[in-house]
């Protein structure tokens, strides 16, 4: 964050973003803050102020007002906690340690204050409106905010947006941005805002500004501008028609929208869509006071030129009475420049001059509607209309004609029955009718104005992959008096709301699942399901004033009756109180809000005259005509003709949509929308309602925070833990609470944390440890904050004090040395002032500098501490010396251990080399079954997805299935009841016909009876030729299926021959495999052959190499030996310096001696000649000593040079041995190459046995999987699918045996296998039976499933079979009950015997058909009792079989259970052979360090060496100089001596340090071979460790392939399971589509059954009209008998005629029977057409994920590629610094044979100085002196030789140490990487079965549910059946009394003739439409 700050700071516009941390990080407040003890208490105007607490008074607390200082008693739950200083203005309101209302208030205000507009509060950014312009708009800071996270950049929506922007790039998910807010707090600015910051970032070109309006250029040519341009410009047109000036916005929008911008996949701009939602209408017709309508009324008014106002009849705006105050000013909007930006707004987006004109007539004539002035008429109330002038001009706008439009206002056409009449409208009726045409065409242009920006928008042919939304709709609104449009605004509200309860707090319980921490899952959104479910909901709110609209007389009062009868008792649903004006009060979110419901209904329903709207839609203006073709009306007529019962109100419902229903929809479509999103919230909130800046209301402020929900999610977080911590900054801020609570050292930050909680005693309910932060409940940082400032305030005090007193001390201190110093100043001052004149004093004074005598003492004492340095040093090199001798016999028995070890990993090096090889091999092999899982897991991932999203396809589906299965059952249970009613009239109809039949009988002769007779014999012949015909339909049918069957049997045979063939051909195929087998195996037998030869070598050359290596025993014993004489010579070395330190002893006597005789020369220089003679006689004693000493010195440079001839000869013996030596080891080398490459040709051999092996594996598995393929196609060749697994079962025991024989082979190559084959085999045992297992337990699921199914449908073929035999037993009795009448018939109508006997036939044959049926259904029944007890049976049997399966499927899960632990001990035991692998290598580093250090210490020597000889040769050379000069000078001979002596003093230290350095360098040396020995011992066993190691990880591996092969079983197995889920989940879509057709056929045949119901009502009526006039017409009859014997002949020809019109109506119901199934029949082949394509379409699916996995395949050989082009690189560096090494090894070799040959060249000089001094030396010491030189130099030269090739050796050594650490890091890389594969790929199989369960379930859901679909629809059929047999037999009694039709007609004439209007009238009209046509044809004869 501070980073940002400072990058960003030397911008200005940050001054409204930043915060200054300066002044919020002020001590001085901290302090107040702790010391005053600040809280919060509520205040009547300010909402809340400071306040201190002075005194606790029981249940009320004693506060002081920080700004008034009174002091005030306020209840405890009143007072709310206030943040530390530390908050102050904090950017996330999230982040307050205390959320309350009160800190949440402070803290917008202060960053109001602050000019910080912007504050995010969690997931809201909520926003203040500022009242002034703000540079934080410009593109400065949009470039500041691109490409930025949200934390990295202040708060402000264009974080939002780039948030929301980023997120659908990188996730590819949609996003939503929801402004919410108050009129006039901005919402469209900052939605306008939203869209310049998109248009500038997602531009395809970049636009030149973006921001503003403004800067529009004046298109004269281009009419049509850019995408990015029109969507910016899309925001003036919807301002100028959908904004107004409200009292608390001059530019409010009264309309809510959602602008839709979508984004093609590179992220640019593709297009945009805009909805809009509840235009406010109602503002064109009236406006309150200070308030405008729409702005384009007044810029059109202002804007227009002459010409547009001619054309357009404007006229003055005082002049318009809709615009209620004229024409308003408004100072921040000048209404003609707007109206030009809106002209050309309109141009860019597309619009010509035609449409613009158009719009503004609409607009014009929407003002002209206003000045219809009517009048009433005195004694009628019939409108008038007096003057039509300006209904000309309205006219003349619309393209009507003026008297229709009068006429249609003044006197409305209704349809009343079948006619139409005028109906008179009073004046507040017209002016009603008026008002509501002026809305709604206003509205009608709106939504095309919407409609053609749409399409504007849309016109790019870039595809949208995904978009962003922007909600731009009202906020929450209390007033004091709510209507209609308030509670659509506050449901809509309450919906948002929920989205985000829901959005944040599951975002919060995910963070707390991801932290692990204990969290019970609380769905926050259920907290306003109450209130949503009571406005929306059946008989809900708006449901019940749906249901009111609907009935004529309800009124607003009988709503509000039954609004509060039905919900009284809701918890979210009050009653009013009496005396108050609202109607009732819901509680919301934010509060209650009280709701009057005056015009409710009329505003739902929102009538318009469909006269006027009729004429509107055949207009001559092609506009008005657009606008209004679609409308959907509530007209007069349709208001006043519904009728009052429940079914026409039904019939009502759907020729129109009320406002409430129309808006939900819109909703329900929004809320889908948002839910599919990722939703931010912008929430926009009004300061003040005097729109003055700087100035908070602060109750005004806390109402909309409650109504935009920021305290609802403030309420939300408190449940949770809001405050969270990370654990370093929590140490860091607050260990010191805890002192000496975590220990020193290091300590992970979660159990540090612990502790600290854990000394502070914090109760365990107010914070959570999770994995990466500590999460406090509210209030828990500020109490600790406290804690941690009275904690620094002692801190600080003490340290202050502890200062203060250190300085005081430091000062007394000072003062005490002042004093003293004082003193002895004083006493010095005073002795001098009495030494001053003494004369002694003087004299000492200027004799103490002349003195030389005073330095004497010191100089003793400085050679005595020298002395004594002298002989520490000797003592410490004798103690070092001793420990020399111990360490190098240590290292000499080392040495001989690690000549042993040296022979042992020689041996295993090969061994290690053969491991190397197979690994390699194994490691390919393993990367190839790696390649090909991850591609198959890609592929199962590519299924899962595709099957998700199928699944929620089918999840959609079926609650659409179940929303419709519901309705269909309401419309059942409707006519259900209005069946029952109808039986009931029925029933009761019957009884009355029955009546009068029985008063007919009387009357009607045998003629009758006989005609009866006829027609009955005439229908049954017709029945009987339906029968035929329907059976000869059925006979093809029949044939038909035949032909099939016979087609299927012949498909079926050739079916069976291929099979056959096949099997054939595979059996072809397993001889030719056979045979193959038994030439590998032939093959095999040759190479275990081989291999035994080979072995055989191996053996003789190990015996060859022990020859060698006892040989090379004896080289080293001799070299032992040569080591011991050696030591002996140093010994006689070391005696002879102890002589030759003796001697120089006695030399150093004499010299002493010499200098104290020269000393005493000096002083009697002036001595007499005897003195003179005792000087010679001591000079020719010197001398002669000097003669002693040379000839002695001599003798023992002739010793040393026999010792040194003697060295040099036994380490040229040894030179030689060492070669022959190295001799035999190249040849032992050049063996070991031979058995290398022999073995390599043998692991060749065995690489190609083992590709055979895995050729024949392939094939095999081939085999078996063509023989499941067999075996799954055809079920009858179960005997071929057991003799084909037998034979595969055969072919694996014979690859068993191969595979047995090779690893026989592979134990005889290596040693170590017999180890480890054991586990191998145990492993595989329990991998085999493991894979067993898991096959029997995925069959025993699949059994249980089936099972399950099976006995789902035998479970619902008992229910269908007691559901029949219900149904049957209900016909039986209905069948009783008729021959009960029909008897009881019989008996009342015995009138003639004949008549007698005729019903007794009758009634027998009816009898007889009856029993005949009775014993039908009974044998149905008896069937049905044995099928459902068989069915029982098998339920059992299937009950018993899923129980067994469950338990073997818990033994197997449990043995799979005890199988992960084997592994996870594997694994476990691998990580801690890695872990000492990891150990080794560090200490390996830690040896060559010291190596290196060791040979560091060796060239220093070196060189302090030579520096040694250099000056010792300068100081010969100056002693030879001056013993040369000795006779010249005699004066100064006692300087000369003095020198002489200094400087062999000198030579001496020199040579004593020099032999110090040579024995420091053979110490060295010695070191250095001692630490090359351990290297090569330490290589040798970290390679055998790594090559056990490796032998383990090769086991390790195989088991990991045996894994990964039992992996791919598996996932095969669940591949076939998933082919058969998609199979079922095919047949399921085929299933639910018929049984969708078949439910629209149920659909139709019950509208079918709903229209015959209607007509037999209408017919039961007349029925009853008959009987009356029968019984009035009874006495008549006998007069008038003759007549109706003529009128009954006229109706048998009529009935005749009817028969006819009946056979011709029924051929023509066959027909279109037949067309019926004809057209199902197409409908069946284009779904099988439409299945084809599906299935071509999956496989350019499977094409696509084909090439898909090529590309993947070529992607991770690049990969490969590169890997290997690093790993070379890697190398090349390697060997480049090798080289360098090389190099710089080469320039010290160089260097060091420069100073050999320096010390050579000056050994010679030295020699031939020595010649010149010493003439008479001898020539033997000078031959000795140069064969000791050449020896010298052949010793360095094989020095150097053996250096060299010891370095060469080293490099190879350390190259091939580096290798194989490499090759081992690799190793264990894969290794690790194939363990977390397989770890993966068994978590995708675990989430795929999980998948594949639940899909199962999914399907047994829909099997259920599609079963009872279908036995609903078997009732609804069986319900059919059974009304039109009712049907039937009412048809056939009304026929029966045929005597009574010209009364019925009579009464259907006269009462067509004289029927009322209202809603008997039109259900005539609407349902006796066959009786009305044969009432015209009565008419017409």
């Amino acid at each position: 964050m501070a980073d940002r700050r400072e990058s960003t700071s030397n911008m200005a516009e940050l001054q409204y973003l930043v915060v200054d941390k300066q002044v919020i990080n002020d001590p001085a407040s901290q302090a107040e803050w702790t010391a005053k003890r600040l809280v919060w208490v509520p205040h009547e105007t300010h909402g809340f102020v400071a306040a201190s607490i002075k005194a606790e008074r029981g249940e009320e607390l004693e506060v002081e007002i920080a700004e008034t200082n009174k002091l005030y008693l306020v209840s405890k739950d009143d007072i709310q906690k206030m943040n530390p200083p530390k908050f102050s203005k904090v950017e996330d309101m999230a982040e307050l340690t205390c959320l309350n209302e009160a800190s949440v208030l402070h803290n917008l205000k202060d960053r109001y204050y602050s000019g910080l507009i912007y504050t995010y509060s969690g997931l809201f950014c909520v926003v203040v409106n500022p009242y002034k312009r703000l540079p934080i708009y410009t593109e400065k800071v949009i470039v500041l905010y691109k490409g930025k996270k949200r934390h990295e950049v202040p708060p402000h929506v264009y974080a939002i947006t780039d948030n929301a922007y980023r997120s659908m790039l990188q996730d590819r998910e949609d996003q939503s941005i929801l402004c919410t807010g108050e009129s006039g707090a901005g919402k469209t600015e900052n939605t306008k805002k939203v869209i310049q910051y998109l248009a500038y970032v997602a531009s395809s070109h970049r636009p030149k500004s973006v921001l503003g309006h403004a800067e529009v250029a004046k298109p004269k040519d281009i009419l049509i501008g850019e995408l990015e341009e029109q969507l910016l410009q899309a925001n003036p047109i919807l301002e100028s028609f959908g904004n107004a000036k409200t009292v608390k916005n001059d530019n409010s929008s009264r309309f809510g929208k959602f602008i839709r911008i979508n984004f093609d996949m590179s992220g640019y701009i593709a297009g945009a869509n805009i909805e809009s939602y509840l235009l406010e209408k109602s503002r064109t017709v009236r406006q309150a006071k200070d308030e405008r309508t729409f702005h384009v009324f007044y810029q059109l008014l202002a804007g227009a030129n002459e010409a547009q106002k001619k054309e357009l009849l404007l006229e003055d705006p005082k002049a318009y009475r809709f615009l209620s105050h004229g024409f308003l000013n408004v100072a921040s909007i000048d209404d003609q420049q707007e109206f030009q930006l809106t002209m050309q707004a309109m141009e860019i987006m597309g619009l010509n001059h035609e449409d613009m004109m158009s719009i503004f007539k609409i607009v014009s004539a929407t003002m002209q509607f206003g000045n219809m002035t009517f009048q009433q008429e005195r004694k009628t109330d019939q409108a008038t209309l007096p003057d039509n002038t300006v209904a000309q001009k309205v006219c003349h706008l619309l393209g009507l004609p003026v008297s229709d439009l009068v006429k249609a206002l003044l006197k409305p056409k209704l349809k009343v029955g079948r006619d139409f009449v005028h109906k008179a409208q009073n004046k507040e009726q017209v002016e009603f009718a008026v008002e509501a045409l002026s809305k709604g065409t206003y509205e009608r242009m709106f939504k095309w104005i919407v409609t053609r920006i749409n399409r504007s928008l849309d016109r790019t042919k870039r595809q949208g992959a995904s978009f962003i939304g922007i909600l731009d709709i009202a906020g929450f609104e209390i007033f004091e008096l709510n209507s209609f449009e308030q509670l659509c605004i506050n449901y809509t509200n309450e919906k948002l709301q929920q989205l985000f309860n829901h959005t944040m707090f599951v975002l919060e319980q995910e963070e707390y699942q991801r932290e692990g921490i204990e969290w019970k899952f609380i769905d926050f959104g259920l907290d306003l399901q109450p209130t949503i479910e009571l406005i929306e909901k059946p008989m809900g709110v708006l449901a019940l004033v749906d249901e009111e609209c609907f009935f004529p007389k309800a009124t607003d009062k009988s709503f509000v009756e039954k609004l509060v009868a039905s919900h009284k008792s809701h918890p979210k649903f009050q009653v009013a109180e009496f005396r108050s004006n609202a109607d009732f009060s819901v509680i919301h979110y934010a509060g209650k809000v009280d709701y009057a419901a005056a015009q409710w209904l009329m505003k739902n329903m929102d009538p318009l005259n469909d006269n006027v709207i009729e004429m509107l839609q055949h207009s001559t203006e092609p506009f008005v005509v657009q606008i209004w073709k679609d409308a959907e009306i509530v007209g007069l007529s349709a208001t006043a003709g519904i009728s009052e019962t429940q079914f026409g109100a039904r019939t009502r419902k759907g020729m129109f949509r009320t406002v409430s229903q129309l808006y939900k929809e819109q909703l329900a479509k929004l809320m889908v929308t948002l839910r599919n999103t990722n939703p931010n919230f912008v929430r926009c909130i009004i300061p003040n309602h005097e729109k003055k800046a700087g100035k908070i209301d602060s109750i005004l402020v806390l109402d909309q925070l409650r109504c935009n929900g920021v305290l609802e999610g403030i309420r939300i977080c408190r449940q949770g833990f809001p405050n969270r911590i990370g654990f370093q900054d929590f140490r860091q801020r607050y260990e010191f609470l805890t002192p000496n609570v975590i220990p020193k050292g290091f300590m992970d930050g979660k159990k540090a944390c612990e502790l600290m909680i854990q000394a502070l005693e914090l109760d365990p309910n107010l914070y959570r440890i999770g994995q990466s932060k500590v999460f406090f409940r509210a209030g828990v940082l500020a109490h600790l904050e406290e804690e941690r400032d009275l904690k620094l305030t002692d801190i600080i005090i003490n340290f202050q004090a502890y200062c203060r007193g250190m300085l005081a001390r430091k000062n007394y201190q000072k003062r005490l040395q002042q004093i003293s110093a004082i003193k002895i100043i004083q006493r010095n001052c005073a002795a001098y002032l009495k030494l001053r004149n003494w004369p002694w004093w003087r004299l000492f004074t200027k004799v103490k500098p002349l003195l030389q005598v005073t330095g004497q003492e010191e100089r003793l004492s400085v050679k005595e501490n020298e002395l004594k340095e002298v002989a520490e040093k000797l003592d410490r090199q004798k103690a070092e010396y001793s420990e020399v001798e111990n360490k190098l016999a240590q290292i000499v028995e080392e040495k001989s251990i690690l000549a042993e070890q040296l022979q042992a990993e020689t041996e295993l090096c090969a061994e290690a080399e053969e491991m190397r090889v197979r690994l390699q091999a194994r490691k390919t092999e393993l990367e190839e079954l790696l390649h090909d899982f991850e591609g198959r897991i890609e592929e199962e991932e590519e299924r899962a997805t595709v099957l998700n999203n199928e699944k929620k396809k089918l999840a959609q589906h079926i609650t659409d299935l179940e929303e419709q299965l519901e309705e269909e059952e309401g419309s059942r249970q409707k006519l259900q009841l209005e069946k029952h009613a109808a039986e009931s009239k029925i029933k009761q109809m019957e009884e009355t016909l029955a009546i009068t039949e029985d008063s007919q009988a009387k009357l009607i002769k045998e003629k009758k009876q006989l005609d009866e007779r006829n027609v009955e014999l005439q229908q049954q012949l017709q029945e009987e030729e339906d029968k035929t015909k329907s059976l000869a339909k059925i006979k093809h049918k029949q044939e038909a299926s035949i032909n099939d069957l016979e087609e299927r049997l012949r498909r079926e045979i050739a079916l069976r021959e291929e099979l056959e063939r096949i099997k054939r051909r595979l059996e072809a195929e397993l001889a030719e495999t056979k045979e193959q087998l038994a030439e590998k195996k032939a093959q095999c037998e040759e190479l275990t052959q081989q291999l035994a030869k080979k072995e055989d070598e191996l053996a003789r050359l190990t015996q060859r190499v022990d020859d060698e290596s006892t040989g090379k025993a004896t080289v080293h014993k001799q070299a032992r030996e040569l080591e011991s004489q050696l030591a002996e010579l140093s010994e006689d070395f070391d005696v002879e310096k102890a002589a030759r330190a003796k001697a120089e002893k006695q030399r150093r006597d004499l010299s002493e001696e010499l200098e104290a005789l020269k000393t005493e020369l000096i002083e009697s220089l002036d001595s007499t000649a005897v003195q003179q003679e005792l000087r010679n006689k001591r000079e020719q004693e010197l001398a002669s000593t000097k003669k002693a000493l040379e000839e002695e010195q001599k003798t023992r440079e002739m010793q040393v040079a026999d010792m040194r001839h003697k060295q040099t000869q036994q380490e040229g013996t040894l030179v030689e041995q060492l070669e022959l030596m190295k001799k035999a080891k190249n040849s032992v080398e050049k063996a070991k190459a031979a058995l290398e490459a022999e073995a390599a040709d043998v692991a060749n051999d065995l690489k190609t046995m083992s590709v055979a092996k895995q050729d024949s594996e392939r094939k095999r598995k081939q085999l078996e999987a063509h023989v499941q393929e067999l075996t799954m196609k055809v079920s009858e060749l179960d005997r071929t699918k057991g003799d084909a697994t037998e034979k595969a079962a055969k072919l694996q025991s014979e690859l068993e045996a191969v595979l047995a024989q090779f690893e026989e082979a592979e134990s005889k190559s290596s040693r170590l296998d017999k180890n480890f084959s054991t586990l191998e085999a145990q492993l595989a045992d329990v991998q085999e039976s493991l894979q067993e297992e898991s096959k029997q337990k995925l069959a025993l699921q699949a059994r249980l499933r089936q099972a399950d199914s099976e006995k789902d449908f035998l479970q619902e073929q008992l229910d269908e079979e007691e559901e029949r035999k219900a149904a049957v037993e209900r016909q039986l009795a209905d069948t009783n009950a008729k021959m009960a009448e029909f008897k009881r018939k019989a008996a009342e109508s015995g009138a003639t015997t004949e008549e007698l006997e005729e019903l007794k036939k009758k009634a027998a044959r009816e009898l007889e058909a009856l029993q005949a049926e009775k014993e039908q259904l009974m044998s149905q029944c008896d069937k049905s009792e044995r099928s459902k007890k068989k069915l029982q049976q098998e339920f059992d049997d299937l009950n018993l079989a899923v129980e067994s399966d469950r338990a073997k499927i818990s033994n197997l899960e449990k043995r799979q259970r005890k199988f992960d632990q084997l592994l996870a001990e594997e694994k476990a035991v691998s990580e801690r052979n890695a872990l000492e692998r990891d150990e080794r290598d560090r200490e390996l580093r830690d040896k060559e360090t010291k190596v290196l250090s060791l040979q560091r210490n060796l060239d220093e020597l070196q060189d302090r060496l030579d520096e040694a000889d250099r000056t010792r040769k300068t100081q010969l050379s100056e002693l030879d100089d001056l013993m040369a000069n000795k006779d010249d000078v005699g004066k100064n001979i006692h300087e000369l001596e003095k020198s002489r002596r200094a400087l062999a003093d000198k030579v001496e230290e020199q040579r004593l340090h020099i032999e110090e350095l040579e024995d420091e360098f053979q110490v060295c040396e010695d070191g250095k071979l001692r630490l090359e020995v351990n290297m090569q011992a330490m290589k040798a066993q970290f390679e055998r460790e790594l090559q056990a190691r490796d032998e383990q990880n090769d086991d390790k591996r195989k088991a990991l392939t045996k894994q990964l092969r039992e992996l791919e079983v598996e996932l095969e197995d669940e591949r076939k399971q998933r082919q058969a889920a998609v199979g079922a989940k095919k047949k399921l879509e085929g299933d639910i589509a018929s049984v969708e057709q078949q439910h629209e056929m149920a659909i139709k045949v019950r509208d079918d059954a709903v229209k015959q119901l209607k007509k037999l009502q209408g017919q039961m009526k007349e029925l009853q009209r008959e009987a009356e006039e029968a019984r009035a017409s009874r006495d008549e009859m006998a007069q008038q008998f003759r007549d109706n014997e003529k009128r009954l002949k006229a109706l048998e020809a009529e009935i005749l005629q009817l028969q006819e019109d009946l056979a011709v109506s029924e051929r023509q119901r066959r027909a279109a029977e037949g067309d019926r199934d004809d057209l199902q029949e197409e409908l069946s082949s284009a779904l099988s057409s439409k299945q084809t394509l599906i299935d071509e379409k999956k496989l350019q699916d499977g094409r696509i994920n084909d090439l898909e996995e090529e590309l993947e395949e070529e992607q991770t050989n690049v990969e490969l590629l590169m890997d290997k082009n690093r790993k070379s690189s890697l190398q090349i560096e390697q060997m480049t610094a090798e080289l360098n090494a090389e190099r710089v090894l080469a320039q010290k070799a160089e260097n060091g044979r420069v100073t050999y040959e320096k010390q050579n060249k000056e050994l010679k000089a030295k020699l031939e100085e020595l010649e010149q001094a010493l003439r008479g030396k001898s020539k033997a010491t000078i031959a000795s002196l140069e064969t000791k030189i050449g020896n010298l130099e052949e010793q360095l030269d094989a020095e150097v030789r053996e250096r060299q090739n010891a370095s060469r050796a080293n490099r190879r050594l350390e190259k091939k140490l580096k290798e194989m650490v490499m090759q081992s890091e690799e190793e264990r890389r894969h290794a690790d990487q194939y363990k977390e594969q397989v770890d993966k790929a068994n978590a995708r199989v675990k989430a795929l079965k999980r998948q594949v369960d639940e899909a199962e379930e999914e399907l047994t859901r829909v099997n259920a549910q599609k079963r009872k679909l279908q036995r609903d629809y078997d009732e609804q059929v069986e319900s059919n059946e059974s009304q039109t047999r009712e049907i039937h037999t009412l048809k056939s009694k009304v026929r029966a009394g045929g005597a009574g039709r010209s009364s019925i007609l009579g009464v259907g004439r006269n009462r067509s003739k004289g029927s009322p209007s209202g809603a008997a009238g039109d259900d005539t009209a609407s349902t006796g439409g066959t009786l009305d046509d044969s009432v015209s044809e009565e008419d017409k004869d």
